[in-house]
């Protein structure tokens, strides 16, 4: 009988480290550095200490002044660190220099998410993705940096292209962006299919800063049995589900990649196509982890991503979670007078959930309209338009004709009435 043994696998030791420009915010900057921290935790690092400069301007080469680096040296050999990750973009200049001078892995913000990303990514479209992005990534840094660390160092930051393609040129890179867009786009197409298959069902989207409790609010709508992990980013595939709204009518729930204070841009491009699902819904719930102080910068981060992405109009409710963990409970009422069209819940605890379906229902229904046509056969050709300007939520061939029941825009039904007056069902 072969023994089992148990490998406890040592984490790295890092040093994470932040410049400020001075005349800027110090209290932001440290709540981006306490941010950063969580993210190198998720990524599985053990953080052994924390370093930041403030000057006029950044050094062009290092980031740091000299006396700085050599400070964050001293502090390296001290703890023994094997990383350095900076909150700041460094450029692949600064990111040589640094390794150079340290002699340890040198990361920043956008290379640690991406290294979360790379661990989190369980299914082919989420792997592309990322793939895509850590090619974009380093598309960008590519110098001969990356045969010096690939010979000495493994572990976080050296996934995915930062191993396979540390030879290539940036040809080769461009070519390979080009063909994981091209099998992205022939994913797009497949899940854009299954969108249309759906029907006409009220469609909901869950956005929110990541780790505010969106996939446990999904549980608790629909009993998904979605992933659900205290880590940033846990799941990256979006996953819809049905449920019934109170008034037992059948809608769906989709519940999106989370997002979070100064995601790189080539990752949310590369992400896009798992975001078309929110692109495609009516409503969205913007989930907020209230009992976080900085809730509402975080409001604002998910508000410009949306804008990023083109689909910030769509209505909004605002679905505080967490009141569970709030210390006073008057606080409520002030949030109420900010964000007028709003939810206070619990998704743990099952709190107000059901005044949050019927806020959802009560939004969806004055959005749109439902109108019942009949078309007798000789007129066949007239419904094809239909089609292109509404949605059908029910369709029966019967004898003499096609009775038609469809939903449309509010600002769509005089149209649809007037066009089709005559074969209006009263």
């Amino acid at each position: 009988m072969k023994e089992i043994y148990e490998v406890n696998q040592e984490k790295e030791k890092a040093i994470i480290a932040t410049f400020i420009k001075k005349g800027e915010d110090r209290e932001v900057a440290f709540e981006h550095l306490k941010e950063l921290r969580l993210l190198v935790e998720t990524a599985g690092a053990d953080i052994v200490d924390e370093m930041f400069q403030e000057l006029i301007k950044p050094n062009v080469a290092t980031l740091f002044g000299k006396g700085k680096v050599e400070e964050l040296k001293n502090l390296i050999s001290d703890n023994d660190a094997k990383m350095v990750v900076f909150d700041n973009e460094l450029s692949s200049v600064q990111v040589r220099n640094l390794a150079n001078e340290l002699q340890v892995k040198v990361l920043d913000r956008s290379g640690i998410i991406l290294d979360i990303f790379a661990n989190n990514a369980r299914t082919l479209e989420a792997q592309l993705q990322v793939e895509l992005a850590q090619n974009q990534y380093l598309l960008t840094r590519l110098s001969k940096m990356w045969t010096h660390l690939s010979k000495q160092y493994g572990g976080i930051g050296t996934k995915g292209p930062g191993e396979t393609q540390i030879e290539t040129d940036r040809r080769i890179i461009r070519h390979r962006i080009i063909a994981l867009k091209d099998k992205l786009k022939v994913i797009d197409t497949q899940n854009y299919e299954q969108r249309k298959s759906r029907g006409a069902f009220p469609r909901f989207a869950l956005v929110g800063y990541t780790n505010s409790g969106k996939s446990t609010l999904m549980n608790s709508i629909t009993n998904a049995g979605v992933y659900v992990e205290n880590k940033l980013f846990a799941t990256l595939s979006t996953i819809v589900r049905n449920f019934n709204l109170p008034s037992g009518k059948k809608a769906l729930i989709s519940d999106t990649v989370g997002f979070i204070r100064k995601l790189p841009h080539h990752l949310v491009a590369s992400f896009r196509s798992t975001l078309a699902e929110a692109r495609e819904s009516d409503i969205f719930l913007i989930v907020i982890d209230v009992a976080d102080k900085n809730f509402r910068d975080q409001i604002q981060v998910v508000i410009e991503t949306l804008t990023d992405l083109n689909i910030a109009e769509k209505p909004i409710i605002y679905v505080f979670n967490k009141i569970d963990q709030l210390e006073y409970f008057e606080q409520i009422k002030q949030i109420e007078l900010e964000y007028p069209n709003s939810v206070f819940i619990s998704a743990e605890r099952s709190i107000n959930i059901m005044q949050l379906l019927e806020k959802m229902e009560n939004i969806f229904d004055k959005l749109n309209k439902s109108i019942k046509l009949f078309f007798p056969y000789t007129k066949m050709q007239m419904i094809n338009k239909v089609y292109e300007i509404s949605k059908i939520i029910n369709r029966d061939d019967a004898d003499d004709g096609i009775y038609i029941e469809v939903s449309c825009q509010r600002d769509m039904e005089e149209k649809i009435k007037k066009t089709y007056a005559d074969f209006i069902v009263h």
